[in-house]
This record gives C-alpha cells, sequence and structure tokens, in this order.
C-alpha cells in the first residue's frame, strides 16, 4: 500500500526550504516587491535554483537535474505555498520541465534544471489539463499571434509555444513582446504575449506534452495551496492564543474553536489529496484521477482558510501591512489555475464512470 508520510529526507528538504524562505522572504519584503515594478525575487529563485539544485528535480540525474521525484517537489511547493514566495518554480521547474520531458529537449531541460534560463510553458494559466488551448500560427517559418494570461512570463528566458500545427515551439523571451496584464495575485503575474514574425525551433508534438505538463501542474499545486492553508490556519491559532478581548484570549470562545476545529480537518483532508496526487505523479498509477481528486477539493480549503484568516484577524487582517491578503488572493488565484473545481469534478466523473444523468 502507498505510505503517504513524509520521509525523513522530505522533512530534511523541508527544513533546509524553510529556513531559506524565512531568512529571504519574509512577508514585509513580498509585498514591498508587489508594490515594485520587479514582482519576481530573481535573487531567492538563483538561491533555490543555483544554489540548492531545486530547479532540477524532476529531471535525470544524465541530463544534469537531481533524478528526485515528484514528492520532493511537493514538499518544496508546500514550503513556497506557506511564504507566497514570488518565483518562478511551478511555470519553469514543473510545468515547462514537463513539457520539456515529454519532447525529450535534453539541452534546453539541463539549463532550466541548473537555473541558469527560465522556461515558461506559453499556455494561459486558467486551462485545465486535456482542454482545449489556444495556439499561434506558423507563417513563413516564423510564429504569429496572441496568447493571455501566461503566467511568470515576464520572467522568461525561454517559452515553449504551441502552434496551430501541432508542434511545440522554443521561443527566446527577447523575440516577443509581453505586455502585463492586471492579475489578483500579484506575487504571480500574469502577462499578455504577443508574437510577430518570431522564430521558433519545434522540439515535439504540442498535445501529450501539454497536456503532461498541465496534469503535473495540478496535481502539484494542490502542495501549493496546502502550503498556503496551513500557514493561513497556524497564524489564526497563534493569533488568537494571543488576542484577549473581555479580559481572555479569544481563541478561547467555543464558536471559534469550533471554526477552527472544522478548518483543521479540512486541511488535513487537503494535506492526503495532496499527497496523493504527489504520489501517482511519481508511480505513474491513477495519475489522472488523483490529480483531479487533489483539485476538486484543494481550491476550496485554501480559499476557505484565507479566508477565515482574514477575518478573524478583524481590522489589522483588513490592512495592507498584514500578509494575510497575500494568502487570499494566491488562494482565489489558484482555484481557477489550471482548472476550477468544477472542471475536476467534471473529468473525475468522466474518468470513474460516474456521469451526470
Amino acid at each position: 500500500m502507498t505510505d503517504l508520510l513524509y520521509s525523513e529526507e522530505e522533512e530534511a528538504l523541508r527544513a533546509v526550504v524553510r529556513d531559506l524562505l524565512t531568512d529571504h522572504c519574509d512577508a514585509a519584503s513580498v509585498i514591498a516587491r508587489t508594490e515594485s515594478d520587479a514582482p519576481h525575487d530573481l535573487s531567492l529563485w538563483k538561491s533555490l535554483a543555483d544554489g540548492m539544485g531545486l530547479a532540477g528535480l524532476l529531471v535525470p540525474e544524465a541530463q544534469g537535474g537531481q533524478g528526485a521525484t515528484h514528492r520532493e517537489v511537493a514538499v518544496v511547493l508546500e514550503e513556497l505555498g506557506r511564504a507566497v514566495a514570488p518565483v518562478p518554480y511551478l511555470t519553469s521547474a514543473v510545468v515547462a520541465t514537463e513539457a520539456l520531458l515529454e519532447c525529450g529537449a535534453g539541452d534546453l531541460l539541463a539549463e532550466l534544471a541548473s537555473g541558469r534560463r527560465i522556461g515558461v510553458l506559453a499556455v494561459s494559466l486558467s486551462v485545465a489539463p486535456g482542454a482545449a488551448h489556444k495556439a499561434v500560427r506558423l507563417e513563413n517559418g516564423t510564429l504569429h499571434g496572441e496568447l493571455t494570461g501566461i503566467a511568470d512570463a515576464a520572467a522568461a528566458d525561454v517559452l515553449l509555444v504551441p502552434g496551430e500545427d501541432g508542434g511545440l515551439y522554443v521561443v527566446e523571451a527577447g523575440a516577443v513582446t509581453v505586455v502585463p496584464q492586471v492579475s489578483l495575485d500579484l506575487t504571480r503575474p500574469l502577462a499578455r504575449v504577443m508574437f510577430d514574425g518570431a522564430a521558433g525551433r519545434r522540439i515535439g508534438d504540442a498535445a501529450p506534452a501539454v497536456r503532461r505538463a498541465l496534469r503535473a501542474g495540478a496535481g502539484l499545486l494542490a502542495s501549493e495551496q496546502l502550503g498556503v492553508a496551513d500557514w493561513t490556519l497556524t497564524e489564526t491559532v497563534r493569533y488568537l492564543k494571543e488576542r484577549k478581548q473581555f479580559n481572555r484570549p479569544v481563541g478561547g470562545f467555543q464558536a471559534l474553536k469550533h471554526r477552527l476545529a472544522q478548518l483543521w480537518l479540512e486541511v488535513v483532508s487537503l494535506r492526503a489529496a495532496a499527497r496523493n496526487a504527489a504520489d501517482a505523479l511519481t508511480t505513474g498509477d491513477d495519475t489522472d484521477v488523483a490529480a483531479a481528486v487533489a483539485q476538486a477539493y484543494a481550491a476550496s480549503v485554501a480559499v476557505h482558510a484565507a479566508e477565515e484568516a482574514v477575518q478573524l484577524h478583524g481590522g489589522i487582517g483588513m490592512t495592507w501591512e498584514h500578509p494575510a491578503h497575500l494568502y487570499l488572493k494566491r488562494a482565489k488565484a489558484d482555484s481557477l489555475a489550471y482548472g476550477t473545481a468544477g472542471t475536476h469534478r467534471e473529468a473525475l466523473a468522466e474518468l470513474v464512470d460516474l456521469r451526470a444523468p
């Protein structure tokens, strides 16, 4: 039977990543960065990718990576979710990397694994695995068109672009125009990417590469959502133990205890679903089902936890200075990423043959 508990190695990895984020990704600096023209923390990314080798966890050792599994990646994403870290880890080290693994593009894989370059799959963040997505047209050997809702495109060095001819093309970021779009989650900005005769190198077929990449993105996004929910629950409990009203801790009121107990049960259940998705991606067993189950459940829990954090922190929870709003925005944005919960429930019904009458 599959063991979903964290191994000693995974806990050691968690401790190292959490220490790094504690030192280099405090809430005040993240808030300040969202107000600047440089929302991505490339210095932190360099520490994660180059210093710790985390960008290449999914890449085989023979191709310059660490040869780890999706379970280790899930642990990293949990910690990044806890810190709402403004780094392109999910988009580059997971989604783009999975697409390249499907195509067998070893040269570019090694560059992404080392952290020297950041790769982004040019598919809208809202597209679910297996769903239709927009592609660019190929004219006279160059790419033309416009793609919207591309997460972390502003930080990308290279884009993986689906073409209308069915191919997946590597395009240098300098060959396209990237225009920022208004995004609820300022720690994972979206952009519109315009192709006006951009040169591209075909590396494989788009359909299987995009499907594999989005499935991994959806399955592992649940671990990021778990990190968001876990931080907001932990921080809310801590605050309610310290905050006093009528000369007693607010956390002692029975009504609040019940709300927190219910939220704890939801977070524990989310952990099981997220761990199952990561393990399924590792073993290849019932991967589609596990990813759909995780995403069908994760969004509501992460949003609920973040909403409770804002409300139960009282007035301070509504201020820009307190980080609660970062977690609520990330949870809300994640609820639309790689397909909504409703989309995944529909997909799950098809997978297990329980279609609606």
